[in-house]
């Protein structure tokens, strides 16, 4: 099933775009679980021409989710006891393997600081850029893929790929 082979990358492309705000709030579980039950319950507004269309139509419904719930904490006065402290182990090594596609390739594992130090320098680089790099290396998306859902030219999209890793790799290099 295309949402199977999609999951980890839904998982690592929520986290990337909660925040930490976000995310000590919310479980990036729950909200990659609320993804997958709108898209199972309104599947049926969508026909699936392709792989590649079925991925868009995913990682939309997931950036909306994000944003929705983001926008929805803002509203509300929470309980501080009933905040989350970043997630349960086995959340963040399922992302070790979509993270792993941004960083060295010869890393096996990556650690929960490691993961969280990744976290940090992406939620640090200008939203376009962020979304570049999530579209590119947790989606798979090609650049003409991508270039599309933005409104992009594929040479601007190359461009801001090349200068988002560029400034994550300074900010790695920093932390």
């Amino acid at each position: 099933m295309l949402l199977d082979q999609n999951l980890s990358s839904v998982r690592a492309y929520v986290r990337s775009h909660m925040g930490p705000r976000l995310r000590a709030r919310e479980s990036a579980s729950d909200l990659v679980q609320s993804v997958c039950r709108d898209l199972l319950t309104h599947q049926d507004r969508f026909a699936h021409p392709s792989a590649e269309a079925f991925r868009a139509w995913l990682f939309t419904t997931a950036r909306r989710k994000v944003q929705n719930r983001a926008r929805d904490l803002e509203r509300e006065k929470r309980d501080a006891a009933r905040e989350v402290a970043g997630g349960d182990e086995a959340q963040l090594a399922s992302l070790g393997a979509a993270y792993a596609r941004v960083t060295n390739p010869g890393d096996r594992a990556l650690r929960n600081e490691e993961i969280a130090r990744l976290e940090s320098a992406i939620e640090s680089l200008p939203d376009e850029q962020r979304e570049v790099l999530t579209l590119a290396h947790f989606v798979g998306l090609s650049r003409a893929e991508i270039a599309k859902q933005l409104g992009k030219t594929e040479e601007g999209v190359r461009s801001m790929l090349h200068r988002a890793m560029a400034r994550l790799s300074v900010l790695l290099d920093a932390k």
